[in-house]
């Protein structure tokens, strides 16, 4: 119903900017088409054309954009800051609206000196920018706060769902956006000033979690991007939303039971998602010829000399295992699963009496906010971390008992729900099995589709994959 809601509000909102760009003078589909739309722009506002270039370049896009769109609101005579507030937050009201009255005209250049002598009281060319800047500061903010975020994947874990150099867009409001907990903090710079380094951010304000509501709640196999829980030690000490931005697939929802046996991952017992295109990582024997460079980076395939002549390690999806297979100089291709028993440094929760590796481990139980675990040398491990770093209680192992709080107790409660966060390439992701539950106020958002995707290996227009540019995320 929200996805239905959104999609209505924003042809309402493009049916009002079509209006518009036919009163002043361009055919109204003008309005429907990106990058071309804000060309049409500069063109109406008497902006430099080359400037829409800077669409590509993320934070910068965001002042681009809303530079030419509140110059072309002035254009029809609405500057008042009002009106640009509401042509921000509200188009799919404003918009129409204007467009439909017949009061409402095209009167020109607003960037003409002409134009600003007849319509407007004489300002600076500081005074306009200064104005224009603090203005798209404070409306990109609040948008990238509360609706949507650009986000860049940094990393393969994610191959080949997401790929290294995609650009996506996160939104805020799928799951309720967070009420800021570290409010003082410098534009579009997550927790590190840009170019000077050190903290982006001021905790002398901190307000407690809270989230608005949402379209939706999280649901199982979801792309999700959230802070990084481990932000919390040293030595960052980063509070929960200054922490890093990760992205995975929620696989084990609140009260889920997880586990994985020989790289097969299990839900309550059963198989849980196995992504389509999802790599393990491969032992790929040759002949003394070897694995051709070339070709691997031709056909994306990550690989790494593990020391022994003609034995190579390489990432990839099990089709692409069935091809390398298929080469006349390729002896065996053989998945480089862990086996079953063999402790692997790095495995939550870190207890090496466990025997817990990447591909075996479990089962775990996922906490449920209201559920109540007994606490005993079982469980301690598992949930100890939940307990005092993420709720907030101080807990102590005396001779005669376990207390939190100073209270001595058998059980804990959970005051939040948790998610266990897996990536698509499971041979080569930093993810719970590492740090195991994500905490609900760790979750930023939810992604929705690629706007842009480059490839490192390309050059000039070859470098943008054109098949990936508004691609939904699956």
């Amino acid at each position: 119903m929200w996805y239905i809601i959104f999609a209505v509000l924003t042809v309402v909102a493009h049916y009002g900017l079509w209006k518009l760009f036919v009163k002043a003078g361009r055919p109204g589909w003008e309005a429907l088409v990106p990058f071309y739309r804000e060309y049409v722009m500069a063109q109406l506002t008497g902006r430099a054309k080359w400037i829409v270039v800077l669409l590509l370049v993320p934070i910068v896009n965001i002042f681009i954009f809303y530079g030419l769109y509140l110059d072309l609101i002035k254009a029809f005579g609405k500057r008042r800051f009002w009106e640009n507030t509401a042509a921000v937050l509200a188009p799919f009201i404003v918009l129409p609206l204007w467009g439909n009255d017949p009061l409402v005209k095209y009167l020109g250049n607003p960037n003409s000196e002409e134009f600003k002598k007849k319509y407007f009281y004489k300002k600076s060319m500081a005074r306009e920018w200064a104005d224009a800047i603090v203005f798209a500061t404070v409306a990109a903010s609040l948008i990238r706060g509360f609706l949507i975020e650009a986000y860049m994947i940094p990393t393969g874990s994610m191959e080949r769902t997401l790929l290294v150099g995609d650009f996506l867009f996160v939104s805020k409001l799928n799951y309720g956006p967070r009420i800021p907990m570290t409010p003082l903090a410098f534009p579009f710079a997550h927790h590190t000033m840009p170019l000077t380094g050190g903290k982006a951010y001021s905790e002398l304000i901190e307000l407690p979690y809270k989230r608005l509501p949402g379209f939706q709640d999280i649901k199982r196999n979801d792309v999700v991007v959230f802070n990084y829980p481990m932000e919390a030690d040293a030595p960052y000490n980063r509070p929960v939303d200054k922490r890093e931005n990760y992205i995975k697939r929620c696989v084990g929802m609140p009260g889920d039971e997880v586990s994985m046996a020989n790289a097969i991952f299990f839900v309550n017992g059963k198989p849980g998602f196995n992504p389509p295109e999802g790599q393990l990582d491969y032992i790929v024997v040759t002949d003394q010829s070897g694995l051709d460079l070339r070709v691997m980076k031709e056909k994306r395939l990550e690989m790494s000399d593990t020391g022994q002549p003609n034995i190579y390690q390489v990432f990839m999806t099990a089709d692409e295992a069935a091809m390398v297979k298929g080469w006349i100089n390729v002896k065996e291709v053989v998945p480089n699963i862990r086996k079953a028993g063999e402790n692997e440094d790095g495995t939550f929760p870190h207890v090496a009496s466990l025997n817990w590796n990447f591909d075996n481990f479990g089962p775990i139980k996922v906490p449920s906010k209201g559920w109540t675990v007994q606490l005993d040398s079982a469980t301690m491990p598992l949930y100890e971390r939940a307990i005092t770093v993420y709720e907030g209680n101080k807990l102590e192992n005396k001779s005669d008992g376990i207390y939190i709080n100073g209270v001595k107790a058998n059980s804990y409660t959970f005051k939040m729900n948790y998610y266990w966060m897996m990536g698509d390439n499971r041979h080569n992701s930093l993810d719970s099995r590492g740090w195991g539950f994500v905490p609900e106020d760790h979750i930023v958002g939810k992604a929705l589709f690629t706007w842009l995707s480059l490839d490192e290996l390309g050059s000039g227009l070859s470098k943008i994959r054109w098949n990936r540019i508004f691609k939904g995320i699956e």
